[in-house]
């Protein structure tokens, strides 16, 4: 048996365990770090946990919990943003063998009391008041929920008809935990060793684009093989430094957690979108993970902060953008063949010349020590991965599913190739089904969905294959391809089908002022699309063209910005099929978003909604043609 095999084969029955045995391997060690901010407005004051302090609190909540009356498998909801205290306080649930139900704090108060009655949560765990607001107006709903326990103290705030003792803060909750254990020291440990692996740990409701969300059943056993495997990459180690502020609701910043208790690095954890930029050179990161929308978002700002320093400037980035990608395609095309990474010797001395006028300066961006990024959740226009790439900072695409415990394919290091999603993960199998779907099989794959179990066997056959909705195409050698979402795909009313993913993704790597685009034309002879531009790289552009001052839409609304745009969409369609080719688009007045409901919390584009919001612009495009 190989090392890999072991690892993964001999694994404990949940990451509870794992967590008892790191605090005990290395309790000395750093564990997380954390940003206070400064009362005084300046910059924030980053903490550090070890691994034993972050255990005196893991340990605590759990048997805080117990004191709660909180059984094996019963569901404890989490409503916060990205924190250190939703890392301790969802170990915390997992330690006393009880379940974590995930929501996110942007999920509205009719949809969280959805989850909350769904899951049968008995203990909320919510961040601050305003989440407390939305339990506390559905509580009438919720006969399973006894009691809300408030992150932030000042927030746990008892109200007129509030049951006695429904609302505690997360610091009382360890208070009454820490005198049980002061009584029962062993308590939470045999909580720990009773687990099985079968038992519930995560329930995580998917984000539908229609209808109600699924809750899908995760087990100890997922993410205990998840660590395992995640480490069997060999792609984090002990001395890793990771940057976490992906939404830790979602699979994908969950995984990560699990991940880390296996190396045993540090971790670096705020959840501040706005905060990435200014975080990136004080954490100093060795690697992180991200959606796709933060690199393009990077890149866009980066090509906007060439232009605003003038033609010249601008020119230099071009020019060294084309370097980058054209050295990443034959670096990696070379690697593929005879395993070097070498270039022409022309090409280098171009690339050299590009990485001290450009390249140097994006990776002090990034902290300077960034080895490599994981990104997830969508597809990455190969374009910006070939950018950074040849940039030297290294973006490994993976891909998985709420279903498969976010991670089942990723890049392998120094391997990996920009448009693929990497090779699976050990013990996880996979099939490309006959119309092309990808089927998975393994670990990782969860139990079913919370009480539907016509809605699990649709997914899941009897032997194991879960059905991933998912078109692709496996290498040779192993590494799969993501063309488009079985469900996304369009067919036009010629017959032609297209991927919208696929044209959505090049037109990002040509226009740097896209924000979010959906390509429309299923049933119809020919492709429109609707596009939402970056609201900083539009108004710079707007300053330098006789538009400073304007607001957003009245610049989209310009014919100037119409003209700009069709300028990217005429080279998109140059290198597109007559029938993937765009025909008409429309600028839209703002940008996408969640609060809308038009994107995921993980930045994914919610199709249906988004064409039911703009249904009278689509219709306009196709005002006046013939339908064939």
């Amino acid at each position: 048996m190989s090392d890999t095999q072991n690892l993964i084969e001999n694994r404990p029955p949940s990451v509870a365990a794992l967590f008892v045995e790191r605090v005990a391997a290395t309790p000395d060690r750093d564990a997380y770090r954390y940003p206070v901010p400064s009362a005084a407005g300046g910059p924030d004051d980053w903490r550090t946990l070890t691994w034993s302090a972050a255990a005196e609190r893991v340990y605590a909540v759990a048997a805080g919990l117990i004191t709660l009356g909180i059984r094996p498998e019963e569901r404890v909801a989490l409503a916060s943003a990205t924190r250190v205290d939703w890392i301790l306080a969802d170990f915390g649930v997992m330690c006393a063998g009880a379940a974590t139900t995930t929501v996110y704090p942007s999920t509205n108060a009719e949809e969280a009391a959805y989850i909350l009655a769904d899951s049968g949560s008995r203990v909320l765990i919510a961040e601050d008041a305003a989440q407390l607001a939305k339990a506390r107006e559905s509580r009438a709903g919720l006969p399973d929920l006894a009691h809300v326990v408030v992150i932030e103290a000042a927030d746990a705030l008892p109200a007129e008809g509030d049951p006695e003792d429904w609302v505690l803060s997360l610091a009382d909750l360890e208070a009454r935990g820490a005198e049980y254990l002061a009584k029962n020291p062993e308590a939470v440990k045999e909580r720990v060793a009773a687990i099985e692996a079968t038992q519930l740990a995560t329930l995580i409701y998917t984000s539908g684009t229609t209808g109600r969300p699924k809750g899908v059943r995760l087990t100890h056993d997922n993410w205990s093989y998840m660590a395992k495997a995640m480490m069997a990459t060999g792609l984090i180690g002990p001395d890793d430094v990771q940057y976490l502020w992906l939404p830790l609701a979602h699979v994908f910043g969950k995984a990560l957690t699990s991940g880390q208790i296996e190396a045993g690095h540090v971790t670096a954890v705020d959840g501040r979108v706005d905060k990435i930029i200014e975080n990136l050179p004080v954490v100093r990161p060795t690697y992180m993970a991200a959606v796709p929308r933060i690199f393009e978002k990077v890149y866009n700002g980066v090509a906007a902060k060439a232009r605003a320093g003038g033609g010249a400037k601008y020119k230099i980035f071009q020019w060294a953008a084309g370097v980058a990608r054209e050295h990443a395609k034959v670096a990696q095309d070379n690697f593929r063949r005879t395993g070097t990474k070498s270039v022409p010797f022309a090409l280098g001395a171009k690339h050299k010349v590009a990485d001290a006028l450009v390249y140097a300066k994006l990776r002090e961006a990034f902290g300077g020590r960034l080895r490599a990024a994981i990104s997830g959740s969508a597809a990455l226009a190969p374009d910006i991965g070939y950018f950074f790439s040849g940039a030297g900072i290294h973006i490994l695409e993976g891909y998985g599913l709420t279903e498969s415990s976010a991670a089942s394919f990723v890049n392998p290091g120094e391997a990996y190739r920009t448009g693929t999603v990497g090779k699976p993960l050990a013990a996880t199998e996979v099939r490309i089904a006959d119309d092309g779907e990808i089927l998975l099989r393994g670990p990782g794959i969860m139990d079913g969905y919370h009480g539907l179990p016509e809605k699990t066997a649709e997914v899941l056959e009897p032997d194991g294959w879960f059905h991933t909705g998912d078109i692709g195409e496996l290498s040779v050698d192993g590494f799969l391809r993501i063309t488009d979402r079985k469900k996304d795909l369009i067919k036009t009313s010629g017959g032609k089908y297209i991927a919208p993913a696929e044209v959505e993704g090049r037109f990002k790597a040509v226009c740097p002022f896209v924000s979010n685009i959906l390509v429309h034309g299923a049933d119809r002879n020919f492709c429109t699309a609707l596009i939402a531009l970056d609201e900083p790289a539009i108004l710079a552009w707007a300053a330098e063209n006789g538009m400073a001052g304007k607001p957003y839409a009245e610049v989209v609304g310009s014919a100037a910005a119409e003209r700009l745009i069709d300028g990217y969409v005429k080279r998109l369609n140059e290198g597109l099929q007559r029938w993937q080719t765009i025909k008409k688009f429309r600028l839209l007045p703002r940008d996408l978003d969640i609060e809308h409901g038009e994107l995921t919390p993980s930045l994914k584009l919610k199709r249906p909604a988004v064409e039911r919001e703009y249904k009278d612009l689509i219709e306009e495009m196709y005002a006046g043609t013939r339908e064939a």
